[in-house]
């Protein structure tokens, strides 16, 4: 009774044919996240000590700083998508702006501090 027909209420709510591009990413992450985390796990266990100074000389050097930027990067990226699909999925009112403001701000802070101690690291090499 005034609502159209079937075809009128379910048109413009269809796919907006970028769904494919996040569940992609995704999926990469999270295979990346897998081989970096092996690689850190296995690292961590090679190392003769896990004392400060040890690890610390160990993430001093470009073969472990690389690969652990690497790691950080695809971490935070790979939670963010997963944040973003559960705001843009369940979050149906304002506050939906507001909350991938957050979280653009929250992941992309967290990123750059864990990048920037990385790089800090890596290239003065002398403890703080």
């Amino acid at each position: 009774m005034g609502n159209g027909t079937s075809i009128g209420r379910v048109r413009g709510l269809g796919s907006a044919k970028t769904g494919s591009h996040h569940f992609w990413y995704q999926r990469l992450t999270a295979a990346s996240n897998l081989l970096l985390m092996l690689w850190f796990v296995f690292s961590l266990a090679m190392l003769p000590a896990w004392d400060y100074d040890t690890v610390f000389a160990w993430l001093s050097s470009a073969w472990a700083a690389v690969p652990m930027l690497l790691l950080v990067s695809s971490v935070f990226y790979h939670a963010k998508i997963g944040l973003q699909t559960v705001i843009e999925d369940y979050q149906h009112d304002e506050t939906r702006v507001v909350l991938m403001i957050l979280l653009q701000l929250v992941y992309g802070g967290g990123w750059l501090f864990a990048a920037f101690s990385i790089l800090r690291i890596a290239f003065t090499g002398t403890p703080a």
